[in-house]
């Protein structure tokens, strides 16, 4: 038997449904904020990622799904989001349309090659939004409520924002000096994935898994203490909005993400679930002004955040959050094939009239069929045996509080209609 690639999973039944439903709300959150829609190559050229991303982030030197196609080119399925809408803004020549800021929203496959576990798979499904064309503060807090809403929405509790700032480059600079003499008499203590950031990047050591209950990780200098006014100012403004905004909120200086294009605002935002362990961070985001600049476009800023689908959808079945997924409007049983064509061709007549309508495939008994509709979760049953194929008054029966009702064939829609409004 063939079976799906490890890392990967398979989607049907209430667990579509739940990720169709999440998809909708995600959709009209969207249309709330004024965001539009972009969607990007699930691959494009390893050179954009190894240059977007970075070379020293664990996803560009581990985790990248690399392949040479038929035209000898280095190719990579994307990782991530954030590079791809980068390349598209820049191509599109984005950066010269008035409407600034532009404002996007993207969700679809990613691809990473780690190893799977809960909450991580190797291909996997992102929700995001990225923003060009503004440094302000305001942006920033919008993109950080962006998620706490839709969390709020979906009915997650103990949500927690965690920010921090990593400033700009003369910040990240003097930093990076102050890591290295801080880590240096460490270094034979450190991982060697730790021993490698040191000499390449020595921000990432802070966001080593393996070393981060060392002595020297937790005395290590903040980023904080060393940022630029203009930096801190930002910061502090950053602060200030989400305040307006009704947005509980924590300074971490132990947040820096694990992508080589942030400056400074960074954030992260948790879920307090019980037993989730390091799977509590559902999404993570901030600025990147330099980005756009790297991937040959002009001086752009730009803020955003990916949130990962399958750890959200975790985390709402840890919480036993039951969504108001869509189910069937109506089932129809025909009593014998004398009345299936009757059936038949009502059923398409409800459809078309934008009821979500089945009918029974199986010649099942009235008893099977009542199963049926309870599986199928059916608001209402339409019941057609001879007597209502010859009088055109269709049998009615609400399938969740079992009354019936009696109702001409031509006044069908309008009753449909105005029961369905009132529940």
């Amino acid at each position: 038997m063939i079976q799906k690639p490890k890392g990967t999973y398979d989607v049907f039944g209430s667990y579509g449904k739940n990720i169709k439903y999440v998809e909708k709300i995600i959709e009209a959150l969207m249309q709330k904020y004024n965001y539009e829609y972009v969607r990007t190559p699930i691959f494009e050229s390893s050179n954009l990622f190894h240059r977007g991303v970075g070379e020293t982030s664990d996803i560009v030197s581990k985790e990248t799904y690399d392949f040479i196609d038929r035209g000898d080119r280095n190719m990579t399925l994307r990782p991530e989001g954030t590079a791809g809408v980068v390349r598209s803004y820049i191509e599109n020549k984005r950066y010269g349309e008035a409407s600034c800021p532009i404002k996007n929203w993207y969700y679809g496959p990613m691809y990473r090659y780690e190893r799977p576990q809960s909450g991580r798979f190797r291909e996997f499904y992102q929700f995001g939004v990225e923003v060009f064309g503004s440094s302000s503060p305001m942006l920033d807090a919008e993109v950080i409520s962006i998620p706490v809403n839709l969390y709020r929405i979906l009915g997650l509790k103990g949500i927690k924002v965690k920010i921090n700032s990593l400033g700009d480059t003369e910040t990240r600079n003097n930093y990076k000096e102050a890591l290295l003499n801080h880590f240096k008499p460490y270094l034979d203590t450190l991982c060697s994935d730790c021993k490698e950031r040191y000499l390449k990047n020595p921000l990432r050591i802070l966001d080593c898994k393996v070393d981060h209950d060392l002595e020297c990780m937790k005395t290590a200098p903040k980023i904080i203490d060393y940022l630029t006014e203009e930096s801190r100012k930002h910061f502090d403004k950053v602060q200030e909005y989400l305040s307006l905004l009704g947005i509980d909120y924590e300074v971490d200086p132990n947040v820096v993400r694990g992508l080589d294009y942030y400056t400074n605002t960074v954030f992260e935002v948790e879920a307090d679930i019980k037993d989730f362990g390091s799977n509590n961070v559902l999404c993570g985001g901030g600025r990147y002004d330099k980005l756009v600049e790297i991937l040959d476009g002009p001086e752009t800023k730009a803020v955003g955040f990916a949130l990962g689908f399958e750890r959200l959808l975790n985390a709402l079945e840890k919480e036993e959050i039951k969504l108001d997924v869509d189910t069937l409007d109506i089932y129809i049983i025909p009593m014998s094939e004398k009345e299936q064509a009757y059936s038949y061709t009502l059923c398409q007549d409800l459809r078309m009239n934008g009821f979500s309508t089945d009918i029974d495939y199986m010649n099942r008994n009235i008893k099977g069929n009542f199963k049926q509709a309870d599986r199928l979760e059916a608001k209402y049953i339409i019941i057609i045996g001879e007597e209502e194929l010859n009088n055109k008054v269709l049998t009615i029966k609400d399938n969740r509080d079992k009354k019936e009702y009696k109702v001409k064939e031509e006044e069908l829609i309008e009753f449909l209609d105005e029961v369905m409004s009132e529940h």
